[in-house]
């Protein structure tokens, strides 16, 4: 499973790297937590993904949200996946994301993948939802690179939550 978000596309970057496309295509799924910017990527990546999840984000145009949305689930290997662009700044993360996403809600998930500050995140919360951020593999803002995730879920579990430099 390859996880992106904040791709920024044409803004930040003209493409994405040959070693994202090479992802994209060995990846089952792959997730996007938006920042797409252009609806070019998303038809790209729908023609090329073997499947895709996606959300809109704040830089996104009508058309992305009209789409996408900004809430997607997906459940693989029996983890269940929720997908958003924003949760709010670092400060009490944990805590907001368990009250929307973690067991006591009302849709709970296994893990919520967003996106926005192009600054990678990989957290437990108090309750065990798993926070994941795969940064930005186009604007790596205040990070020494991009990145991107790579992860695998199996039986009910995650398993090789891969941090992955994306240089130009």
């Amino acid at each position: 499973m390859l996880l992106l978000s904040d791709t920024h596309l044409p803004v930040r970057a003209k493409a994405l790297q040959e070693q994202v496309w090479r992802m994209v295509d060995e990846a089952d799924l792959v997730i996007h937590a938006g920042d797409w910017v252009d609806v070019a990527l998303l038809d790209a990546l729908e023609v090329r993904a073997r499947r895709l999840v996606a959300v809109a984000g704040n830089n996104d145009g009508p058309e992305l949200w009209q789409r996408l949305g900004g809430l997607a689930r997906v459940e693989v290997e029996g983890v269940r996946f929720a997908v958003v662009h924003e949760t709010g700044s670092a400060a009490g993360r944990e805590r907001r994301c368990d009250a929307r996403f973690g067991p006591a809600s009302e849709q709970p998930a296994d893990v919520l993948v967003f996106g926005h500050s192009h600054i990678p995140w990989d957290s437990v919360s108090p309750s065990g939802l798993r926070l994941l951020n795969p940064g930005s593999p186009t604007d790596r803002r205040r990070q020494p690179v991009g990145t991107v995730m790579t992860l695998e879920a199996e039986a009910g579990a995650l398993r090789e939550v891969t941090l992955v430099p994306t240089p130009r």
